[in-house]
């Protein structure tokens, strides 16, 4: 039966650029939907930026525009590194368009309607130096359950959730200061009216995988559910409630239903009804589509979101009477050699960083070999990645056409195809085995079955070596019938890995005359078609370009560094300053000279090139700005510096600064200074900062 697929990925937060670990997703789902596709079957893969929140609304106050300029800049960021990565959506929108704002208002009055909102006040922390409360995300601190420290404020590492009020030793990573606790009103909805409905769907057998059911059954569905709150007071950047003047959906209210915005917008574009895509659920509510129509729902899902998408969404749904999923895929986190991406070990890689050292297709197919169908985390080893690479896709798959296409470039493939010992009907036979691990997210196993078949194919080709053949005019039939048998056992490859390599499959059509458009085209072979002159397809990985990669993506760890006058840390100066009326020269001979430090220590120092983007007084202290850095892309800094007599806050903002960027945070009174901007001078009034040529770019090392 031909089905009809919906297929959604987490949306992708429009505060910060996609690394590779976010690609693990996009990836794994852009797969599995281009399987789906190239099986015949109707999927739409949709997406969009997720652009609601405190960290939206701080960030364009910090940067100086508005938050719609904001994530309209990040969006084309997004949308080009997906691009890159062959990751094809059928529509990409936003959460802050005209139909999710319609959508939200929609399932809230189901919500209201059900008697599932209650009101009541919440204890709040609230940063006073920053002028808002804190959104779970802006706070960190110890979890009031297992005590595992630098938590968030909505749930910690080992899957306990909480309000950030109920963390101990919170401090606000805006400023760094601990928060006020303050009391403010809040709408919820009362979760636990659902808990025999979400119970039932949550056990069913086909909505997740088991180890997904029995972690949310042991650790929610056991007890009574907490009310969720839905609701954040002003100031917040969001759709405000229609029915509670001052206050904002939750980001985390909006973001789902984002899935249903995308969707609208893809049916206007192409002319579709929203209800045949997403319909209502049956009257009970138990039912997900799967049993009584074609129609399909897919979430894919990282595991760190699953409560929000496996209790609350499906609640959502249910109330306002739409489809539930048909399942939610959940995956796990990637790691990188065995750890935690960091960026002090440039394992924190961009995915436009990455596209500026390697071809996108050997990230797919490394991926592609490592996910499994259970919720698993994933670790990018990147030696192993040089080595497979290389072994796989280069030394098997392209192999069998780089060494016979150019024997066959005047002849063409054979008009009969030859006998091959059944190696091509071998082949066929495994489409059902590997289309059904593809079917199942077990794209290691589909990946496995495909290499095996490349191993068999090299085999043929080294046994009957087209290269002697070519030699004796008297073989020129079999050489080209040889070469016809390794060009169509290629394609056959190139077919099954189509949804993991589309580029290839580009490729290998036009190689071979003949366009790749159907998981059935590995069912029969190709003859006496004509062969076009060999391209290269996939070149060799060479670890320098791994390591270059890695190194661009470094950054400094901290390291205690020498302090400067004038600058928080620094010591008191012991000795008078210059005369007043003497040059330059004199006032920097008048101070004594400090200790000799080897080259070594100086190159400890990382001095970058820094815009100033904010710039603001502190009105408890004598000396001090409240200085916010920018150093390219979404990497910001806050520093404290001692120059308030020298120099207005309006004087600094756009202004270029030398920072040294690797100084150790230092908790002050009135924040955290993450770093130190450099100036010369004896103080007071006569500070002057150093400021780079006209030509420097935020980010850069000073020299």
């Amino acid at each position: 039966m031909k089905r009809q697929l919906l297929v959604t990925a987490a949306l992708p937060y429009a505060n910060g650029h996609i690394h590779l670990g976010h690609l693990v997703e996009y990836l794994q789902t852009d797969i599995w939907v281009r399987f789906q596709k190239f099986r015949g079957h109707r999927a739409i893969y949709l997406c969009a930026d997720d652009t609601h929140g405190t960290a939206i609304m701080i960030r364009a106050r910090q940067e100086g525009r508005s938050e719609e300029a904001l994530i309209a800049d990040m969006r084309e960021h997004h949308v080009r590194d997906f691009a890159g990565f062959d990751i094809e959506f059928d529509n990409y929108g936003s959460t802050n368009s005209p139909e999710n704002r319609r959508l939200c208002g929609e399932i809230w009055a189901s919500l209201r309607k059900a008697g599932l909102v209650v009101e009541r006040d919440v204890v709040q922390l609230y940063d006073v130096q920053a002028g808002t409360f804190l959104a779970d995300r802006f706070v960190k601190g110890t979890c009031p359950y297992c005590g595992l420290i630098n938590q968030y404020g909505d749930s910690c590492d080992n899957g306990h959730t909480y309000s950030p009020a109920d963390l101990k030793d919170p401090v606000s990573t805006l400023s760094g200061t601990t928060p006020e606790v303050r009391r403010a009103p809040h709408l919820f909805i009362e979760l636990e009216q659902l808990h025999a409905f979400l119970a039932d769907w949550i056990g069913a057998d086909d909505h997740l995988q088991s180890e997904v059911a029995n972690y949310l059954n042991g650790h929610f569905l056991g007890e009574p559910l907490k009310d969720w709150d839905v609701s954040r007071p002003a100031p917040y950047f969001g759709f405000e409630i229609p029915d509670a003047p001052g206050n904002f959906w939750y980001v985390w209210f909006d973001a789902p239903i984002g899935y249903m915005a995308s969707l609208a917008e893809w049916c206007v574009n192409f002319g579709e009804k929203f209800d045949q895509w997403w319909p209502k659920s049956a009257a009970d509510g138990k039912s997900d589509g799967k049993n009584n129509d074609s129609r399909e729902i897919h979430h894919f899902i990282g595991k760190d979101i699953q409560y929000f998408h496996c209790l609350f969404w499906p609640g959502m749904l249910k109330t306002a009477g739409y489809r539930l999923p048909t399942k939610v895929h959940i995956h796990g986190f990637l790691t990188v050699d065995g750890e935690k991406m960091a960026k002090s070990k440039g394992t924190f890689v961009r995915a436009a960083t990455y596209l500026k050292h390697l071809n996108p297709s050997y990230l797919r197919y490394y991926y592609a070999a490592k996910l499994g169908p259970r919720l698993e985390d994933l670790d990018l080893n990147l030696d192993e990645f040089v080595t497979k690479i290389n072994s796989d896709l280069v030394g098997k798959v392209v192999n069998l056409a780089s060494r016979t296409a150019k024997f066959v470039e005047v002849t063409g493939l054979s008009a009969k195809y030859p006998d091959d010992g059944g190696l091509f009907a071998g082949a066929a036979a495994e489409a059902e085995a590997i289309a059904a691990a593809y079917e199942a997210c077990d794209f290691n196993q589909a990946m496995r079955r495909i290499m095996a078949l490349a191993d068999r194919a090299n085999a043929y080709v080294d046994q009957n070596a087209p290269w002697q053949l070519r030699k004796d005019p008297t073989q020129a039939s079999r050489m080209q019938d040889v070469c016809s048998v390794s060009l169509n056992l290629f394609r056959q490859l190139a077919v099954y890995l189509a949804p993991v390599l589309p580029r290839l499959a580009a490729q290998t059509g036009q190689l071979l005359g003949r366009p790749i458009a159907h998981w059935d085209e590995a069912q029969s072979p190709l003859c006496g078609t004509p062969v076009a002159k060999f391209e290269h397809m996939l070149t060799r990985v060479e670890k320098t370009q791994v390591t270059e990669m890695i190194e661009e993506s470094k950054e400094q760890a901290p390291a205690a560094v020498a302090t400067t006058p004038g600058m928080p840390g620094a010591t008191p100066q012991t000795s008078a300053p210059a005369a007043e009326n003497a040059d330059s020269g004199a006032a920097l001979a008048a101070e004594p000279l400090a200790a000799q430090i080897t080259i070594d220590d100086f190159t400890k120092v990382d001095l970058r090139v820094a815009r100033v983007v904010a710039a603001e007084d502190v009105a408890e202290a004598k000396k001090l700005l409240k200085l916010t850095l920018s150093l390219g892309g979404d990497t910001q800094r806050t520093v404290f510096a001692g120059i308030k007599e020298a120099y207005k806050p309006e004087q600094l903002v756009g202004r270029l600064v030398v920072m040294v960027a690797n100084l150790a945070p230092r908790q002050m009174k009135f924040g955290l200074s993450e770093g130190m901007v450099v100036a010369t001078g004896p103080g007071g009034k006569e500070v002057y900062l150093l400021t780079p040529d006209s030509g420097a770019v935020p980010g850069q090392r000073v020299l």
